[in-house]
């Protein structure tokens, strides 16, 4: 009868566990569900009454609190390799979206072995520091591909400056690595008049860029790459693809050469 009082109230403790944290995740009445039926079950098999199960799920909790974290690291670790194997079906369906759009900026060797792309948006402090990352990462690897894809997220002041951007590169691919570096490099806040003005400096013709900037093949890249970063789980800047991995945040230049070489030894 003890043993049995015992296994049941391990067990609905872990249901109880599966409850908190389901409230914490968003999926209450799932959670709850089975919850009670697991309670239904222990005082079934081991004859005790409700509020006795619950007394004693309440003071195993109490005393074992580390049980709710163990729920949720391993709640949190099974939701990041389902994330990796989406993001892996993702990549491959969508090979040349993510590596060879022909409206992304390629910066280092365009035709380096490895690449790695990085969705970015001009008003992203984040990104602004990542940009000695990539400098770095480039003047040190002579065969690493860098494509730059627009992800303006922040305002509609970055949309219209990558507007100009995607614009400009159209027009003259040849120096969008100076364009970027530029005005993601610049002092203040990006915008349309900041860009264009950028884009002149470096010997762009105003009035040709203005209707290249009208292009509705522009707006229409700008949409696909949304789709790709809602399909990736990309919600923030900056967020690269390496190989066959999505990585989050700026996470600095150690960690995105070590993604590199393991994407060189995957080749």
């Amino acid at each position: 009868m003890n043993k049995a009082i015992l296994l049941g109230s391990a067990g609905v403790a872990v249901a109880l566990g599966m409850l908190a944290f389901g409230f914490v995740a968003g999926s209450p009445q799932a959670a709850k569900a089975d919850t009670t039926q697991a309670i239904q079950v222990a005082s079934t098999d081991s004859k005790i009454d409700r509020k006795e199960v619950e007394g004693i799920i309440r003071d195993y909790l109490l005393k074992n609190p580390e049980v709710l974290l163990e729920v949720q690291d391993a709640l949190e670790a099974k939701q990041k390799e389902e994330q990796r194997l989406a993001a892996l079906g993702v990549i491959k369906d969508a090979k040349d979206e993510i590596f060879n759009s022909t409206f992304d900026g390629v910066v280092g060797n365009p035709k380096g072995k490895v690449t790695i792309v990085e969705f970015y948006d001009y008003n992203c402090g984040f990104c602004k520091r990542a940009i000695e990352d990539m400098k770095a990462l480039t003047k040190a690897d002579p065969d690493l591909r860098f494509v730059l894809k627009e992800f303006p997220i922040l305002s509609p002041d970055s949309q219209k400056a990558s507007v100009v951007s995607m614009a400009f590169h159209l027009m003259m691919p040849e120096k969008y690595g100076e364009f970027h570096t530029a005005l993601l490099g610049g002092q203040g806040r990006a915008t349309e008049a900041t860009a264009m003005k950028v884009a002149l400096s470096l010997g762009a013709d105003e009035a040709k860029l203005r209707e290249k900037m009208k292009d509705p093949s522009i707006n229409e890249a700008l949409s696909r790459t949304y789709d790709l970063a809602t399909k990736l789980s990309i919600t923030g800047t900056p967020s690269y693809v390496v190989g066959n991995e999505v990585v989050f945040g700026a996470l600095g230049q150690q960690v995105l050469a070590e993604k590199i070489e393991q994407a060189k030894s995957a080749l």
